[in-house]
């Protein structure tokens, strides 16, 4: 399954990608290298990381100072939180994501990959595929990351033998494809000693493949976004009643999916109600069209009662409206998750009150095996679940779009994220239908 290196990009692209792997597996170092050996650092920043570095007694600079900026990350020697990194070549643009490789931290990786179009997990050379392997390579292929690349880092430290590199190669495979990654591209690495990230090594002849920043700026990005049919969730109804303006009446909002014209016939969910656009303001300029992920305000033929958390969409392209929803979940929270909690479900501008009704299953990540009928949910676990939200939702499959097929779950009594949720199938997704039972009617109204 490893692929070689397709066709040049070209140079106004942009890739977001994201790094991920275990515990001391150098995901840091390997970002600060690339930074470093792509001429993407400033002079005083690498002053400070050696500043920082002689302090320690390292005799070399130690680029994981680069991205480890919190003051616990600096003296703990981890990853804690997710550091981006906005840097560029001459061949394309990036923004990088360095997550937590704790796993504890899980959750940072679930928010740096959720936006991505790569990911990159680093593998030691000397412990192979682990446990957090597995979980990061599950998450990329629930969070439906279009490639994945398999770093194997540390070679150095044993001796770059290609047949320890070819056997972690294998087995990673063999794991990405049973998940339904759709493609995998292995490179063996040395990150400290800046083998195959940036230049090619010389102590790995047997290797033929790119380097990590040749196939990171090479790689196909499909840009996919502004084909979905439209989708523009209503986040802000603009009324100035000025003398200037006194009947306008706009729907403003960031187009998620797919464009919008002038003259388009379009629905208004979840009411269904059906209209015309008559003007798309861009920028303050009126314009004939807009396309994700463009901020524009929406003008409509006829007086319909749109607010914030309504989506507009395209009548012959609508996604169904349903208030039972089933999904596929990565819990984040420290606290459990269980059958009959009350959450509140953010999708897109929308909050709604909601009941997990069911936990048909987990994912055992060491098989990928299910669990059936699990009661709750613990911090990192991945699991089918199946909601009832107290009003209509639009919602697409995450299989879909990635971008209105996704929702979290937020706990009403404090704000905090519980759970992020890709609506559908995924491949943790239990066939098995069970009818869900209703609902008790309690005093705070949550009985639907």
């Amino acid at each position: 399954m490893t692929t070689t290196t397709e066709q040049a990009a070209e140079p106004t692209t942009l890739l977001r990608f994201a790094t991920a792997g275990s515990v001391d597996d150098g995901k840091s170092t390997l970002v600060g290298r690339l930074l470093h050996d792509s001429k993407s650092v400033l002079a005083d920043q690498l002053e400070a990381v050696e500043r920082a570095s002689a302090g320690r007694g390292q005799d070399a600079p130690d680029l994981a100072l680069l991205t480890d900026g919190l003051r616990a990350e600096r003296e703990q020697g981890i990853t804690i939180d997710v550091a981006y990194r906005y840097f560029a070549t001459p061949r394309r643009r990036f923004i990088l994501a360095d997550t937590p490789g704790h796993v504890q931290y899980t959750r940072n990786m679930v928010t740096g990959a959720s936006t991505a179009d790569l990911t990159v997990i680093l593998v030691d050379a000397r412990n192979g595929v682990v446990e957090q392997t597995r979980r990061h390579a599950a998450i990329a292929a629930l969070l439906r990351v279009p490639h994945v690349v398999l770093a194997v880092n540390k070679m150095d430290l044993v001796d770059y033998a290609e047949p320890v590199f070819a056997a972690i190669a294998e087995e990673f495979t063999a794991y990405a494809t049973e998940l339904g990654v759709p493609e995998v591209t292995t490179v063996p690495i040395s990150a400290l000693a800046g083998d195959n990230v940036v230049e090619p090594s010389a102590h790995m002849d047997w290797y033929g493949g790119p380097t990590v920043l040749e196939h990171l700026e090479t790689v196909r990005v499909d840009g996919t976004v502004d084909q979905l049919p439209a989708r523009l969730p209503v986040q802000y109804v603009i009324r100035p009643q000025t003398a200037e303006h006194p009947d306008y009446r706009g729907y403003a909002g960031q187009i998620a999916a797919g464009s919008f014209r002038v003259g388009q016939e379009v629905t208004v969910l979840p009411s269904g109600r059906t209209t015309r656009i008559t003007g798309i303001d861009l920028l303050g300029v009126p314009a004939d069209s807009a396309r994700a992920p463009q901020s524009v305000t929406v003008l409509l033929a006829d007086d319909l009662d749109v607010s914030r958390g309504d989506l507009i969409a395209p009548v012959q392209a609508a996604p169904a409206v349903t208030q039972d929803v089933e999904a596929t979940v990565c819990h984040v929270a420290d606290r459990p998750l269980t059958e009959g909690h009350r959450v509140l479900l953010k999708h897109g501008t929308r909050l709604v009150k909601a009941i997990v009704k069911e936990i048909p299953s987990r994912l055992t990540l060491d098989d990928l095996s299910l669990h059936p009928r699990p009661g709750q949910l613990v911090a990192n676990d991945i699991a089918r679940v199946v909601i009832r939200t107290a009003e209509p939702l639009p919602l697409d499959a995450y299989t879909q779009s990635r971008t209105t097929g996704a929702f979290i779950l937020i706990d009403p009594a404090d704000g905090s994220t519980l759970t992020a949720g890709m609506a559908g199938d995924s491949f943790a997704s239990d066939r098995r239908t069970a009818e869900a039972a209703p609902a008790a009617a309690d005093e705070d109204g949550w009985d639907f």
